[in-house]
This record gives structure tokens, C-alpha cells and sequence, in this order.
């Protein structure tokens, strides 16, 4: 049985193959979160394309067409720029961050892309504070197939609320 989905990237798509790329995303963002979680800002442009596209944005912003966000990255080179800094400032108190990606969909998939949603929540503790909501949204993510695993091609972040936190440090 095939299924057919609107998509930007390749043909209709059978679920056997949308299972199969359900499984690899998540596999990614295992990993992804992981090495958010043990710090590894120094490494987190390794999980991009060199031409990757980055942004976090606002629900209402993404909704009302207004592509204006809180952070923008386009190509590799700015996202080493983003670790850099936040590796070599230490204007912020030190922290853990807990990432948990749920409801992974996978819409498109075929030999080069996977087009890709999922559920993202991102806890932060400071060492003296209780454990906070930092923000909660969808990784609206296209993936390339490269040397045998996944790359981030274009991830867009679409955070829930208009509030957040006085400052977003760590990668979502």
C-alpha cells in the first residue's frame, strides 16, 4: 500500500519507507540532544550542512508570515560563529539543559531528504535555581542524506510563546 503526501522533495512515498525514516530522524535527534546535554556546543555545527539554514522563531511571527526570529543562521559558518561565542563568553551563568524531542513526522522521504516535524521541549537548571521551562515547540526540519546519516539542511525552531526567558543561550 503506498500513500501519497504533498511534499516539496521527491515522489509519494510508501510507509514502509516514511517508518524507516521516521526511525532515522529520531536516531538523529537522540544524538542531536545528547551532545547538547553533555555541552558539546563546539561540535553542534557538525549536525548541519554547510549551506544549513537555522532559525528560531516566534509561533505568532511563523503564523502571521512575519519571518523575523530570534536567531538566524545561514550556512555552517554562522553557526560555528554562534558555538564559538557562546564557548568563549562567559556572560551567563553555568547551566544543564535537558532536550526531549517527541512526535516525530516524517512527511517526505527519499535516496537525498527527509522532510521532516517534531515536538521539542528544552529544560534548563542553573545550579542554584529549581529546574524551568525554557521553551517548548516543533522543529520544522528538512534532512540530507550524507556519507551513510543525517545533516540538517534547514531547521526552523517554532517556539509556543512570546515570553521567553530574559535570554536564549544554548542551541534548541
Amino acid at each position: 500500500m503506498t500513500t501519497t503526501t504533498t511534499t516539496d522533495i521527491g515522489p509519494a512515498t510508501s510507509r514502509a519507507a516514511l517508518r524507516e525514516a521516521r526511525w532515522e530522524v529520531e536516531e538523529f535527534h537522540y544524538e542531536y540532544a545528547a551532545g547538547l546535554e553533555r555541552g558539546e556546543i563546539a561540535q553542534w555545527p557538525d549536525f548541519f550542512t554547510d549551506d544549513a539554514l537555522y532559525r528560531v522563531i516566534a509561533r505568532d511571527n511563523e503564523e502571521s508570515g512575519l519571518p523575523l526570529g530570534l536567531i538566524y543562521c545561514e550556512g555552517k559558518g554562522m553557526l560555528h560563529d554562534r558555538a564559538y561565542a557562546l564557548i568563549h563568553t562567559e556572560m551567563y551563568a553555568p547551566r544543564y539543559l535537558q532536550l526531549r524531542v517527541s512526535n516525530t513526522r516524517v512527511f517526505s522521504a527519499d535516496d537525498t531528504h527527509i522532510r521532516a516535524e517534531a515536538s521539542y521541549l528544552l529544560l534548563e537548571t542553573l545550579v542554584d535555581e529549581p529546574s524551568r521551562v525554557q521553551q517548548v515547540g516543533k522543529y520544522h526540519d528538512v534532512f540530507q542524506r550524507v556519507n551513510g546519516g543525517l545533516l540538517i539542511k534547514d531547521r526552523k525552531c517554532v517556539y509556543d510563546t512570546v515570553i521567553i526567558d530574559n535570554c536564549l543561550v544554548f542551541p534548541v
